[in-house]
């Protein structure tokens, strides 16, 4: 089954791609009758070298603009432009051509020689930056070449691109991944198995470094490289930075220098979920060329810094200590607590699955995901020491933790929720202050939510229970008595979140015929209140 495309036809997607990219950027025009872009300010770049790079139509933004030829080393690409550069040259014209192999998969050098892949793509700016300088066409040709040779690409992809029109290309198992593939859709040099992004880049790296690979591009320790984390097509941006991050890591484990990190994508294969690693051994005279000023809309704007060596984080503001309290009856309440966020870390561990299956119905299906990142934060946080006596103080921190940890709306519902609350606990911490919290948490969720009550959110389970924990304010009340109706309340407005037309959140986006299971988040909100009565109940608080 060929694979579904956004295109107007099969035969017509080159020249509709390229008029798209002519009509968004006005520094580019088409020449007539020719798939080919040219610069706008073209008549008036007179006695310097004209740049030309082409191929296949599915390698986006690969090809530059620029009579220096550019050719990635594949038999097509060679006899195209062999033949434009001989008709060139019986009419007299001068012309070069550089043939560009990066490719570091092969261990055994082919006949045909190293493919050439994303290093082109440095190879075009160092030509063009030495071409806009007024440089000759031999020496741009001799200095390019040198560059050609000082670099090399791997690429890693999780499964293949498909032709518009055709079928993928190959096949992967669920569990494996290609390494060593080109740019066209063909296999790899062998499949491994899948693995964590710091192992492959690992693996990438040790692949195209090694002296026993025929291919390999020498890096040893001390050296200074320009890193190209190029995206093949189909690979998100949040998998390009972590491979980016894994791939800084390992080479400056490696003792090499990273002068530039550029992280895009340049070279593509269509929509291939892959990626790829380019390393181009650098001296300061080819840097300022990399760095040259250009107006190539796909060329990435990164500082002209060195990566290696910044500084990349700094500490976060400390929070002010509090006075120690060492009287008996806080000491009581540290343990108490602990006991408390234990438990709670412990039912929402337990409740992960569930939670997940009914998140499913109407979000992505990681609401008990989220919820247990934020108790495996609780528990992290525990084990580095008992957490502060002052209610106040506890829900701050709390709030900030689960701000930074636990991720997406509910970690920011449950932080705003913990900020507000932690105010009316600063003065005092009686039954009506905790009470007063309730209200303030449940008053800082609506604000900034938008949600209300009867909107099927988790918002209904804490506002139930807020209601009956309202009776906590009149004198001589019953604390455990109050807190089991509040929780019993959360419990049946939960369950009643399943017969609720949704007004807020995700699952507002969804046919509510699709929804009859109630809200994972209420779930999760009425399973926390029950938790802490559990451990309440059993210190007979």
């Amino acid at each position: 089954m060929t694979s579904k495309k956004l295109v107007n036809s099969v035969a017509g997607c080159a020249d509709d791609a390229l008029a798209g990219l002519v009509a968004c950027n006005p520094s580019l025009q088409l020449l007539q009758g020719h798939r080919v872009a040219l610069r706008s300010d073209l008549d008036s770049l007179k006695g310097r070298v004209a740049l030309l790079s082409g191929g296949g139509s599915g390698h986006e933004p690969a090809h530059a603009v620029g009579t220096l030829l550019i050719v990635k080393n594949y038999t097509g690409d060679r006899l195209n432009f062999g033949l434009a550069r001989e008709q060139a040259r019986a009419e007299g014209i001068p012309v070069e051509m550089v043939v560009v192999g990066d490719d570091s998969a092969f261990t055994v050098l082919k006949k045909a020689g190293r493919r050439g892949l994303c290093g082109t793509v440095l190879i075009h700016k160092v030509a063009g930056a030495l071409a806009e300088a007024g440089v000759g066409l031999e020496e741009i040709t001799d200095r390019v070449s040198v560059v050609a040779k000082a670099m090399g690409t791997l690429g890693v992809s999780l499964s293949s691109c498909s032709v518009p029109g055709s079928k993928p290309t190959f096949e992967l198992s669920a569990d494996e991944v290609e390494l060593g593939l080109g740019i066209h859709g063909e296999a790899g040099v062998r499949r491994i198995k899948m693995a964590t992004a710091n192992e492959i880049v690992a693996l990438m790296l040790d692949h195209m470094t090694s002296s026993s690979n025929a291919s390999h591009v020498p890096v040893p320790p001390g050296s200074s490289v320009v890193l190209m984390v190029n995206n093949l097509g189909g690979l998100s941006f949040l998998e390009l930075g972590i491979i980016a991050d894994a791939a800084v890591c390992s080479l400056e484990g490696r003792g090499v220098k990273i002068a530039r990190a550029l992280v895009g994508t340049f070279m593509s294969a269509l929509e291939m979920p892959g990626v790829s690693l380019t390393l181009l051994l650098v001296d300061e005279p080819l840097l300022k060329l990399i760095d040259a000023e250009t107006t190539a809309s796909a060329w990435p704007n990164v500082a002209k810094v060195w990566v290696t060596g910044r500084k990349r984080s700094r500490a976060a503001p400390t929070e002010p200590l509090a006075a120690p309290d060492s009287t008996t009856a806080a000491g009581e309440a540290s343990k108490q607590m602990v006991l408390v966020l234990e438990w709670v870390c412990t039912t929402l561990l337990g409740l992960e699955e569930h939670l997940n299956a009914l998140d499913r119905a109407a979000g992505d299906g990681d609401c008990g995901t989220t919820h247990s990142r934020a108790a495996r934060a609780i528990q992290g946080w525990l084990k580095e020491g008992p957490p502060p006596a002052s209610p106040a103080q506890l829900l701050s921190k709390l709030s900030f933790l689960l701000l930074e940890k636990m991720g997406g709306s509910s970690g920011a519902l449950y932080g705003l929720f913990l900020t507000a609350a932690a105010q009316p606990l600063k003065a005092k911490t009686d039954l009506p202050a905790w009470s007063a919290a309730m209200d303030a948490g449940l008053e800082a969720m609506q604000k900034y939510g938008k949600a209300a009550p009867g909107d099927r959110t988790m918002l209904d389970s804490l506002w139930a229970a807020g209601q009956e924990l309202q009776a906590w304010k009149s004198p001589g009340a019953n604390m455990l008595q109050i807190l089991t109706k509040a929780v019993k309340s959360a419990e049946a407005a939960a369950e009643a979140t399943k017969n609720m037309e949704p007004g807020a959140g995700r699952a507002s986006y969804i046919s509510s015929a699709r929804l009859d299971q109630p809200d994972p988040g209420a779930v999760a909100a009425a399973a926390i209140l029950r938790a802490i009565l559990e451990v309440l109940q059993s210190q007979g608080a």
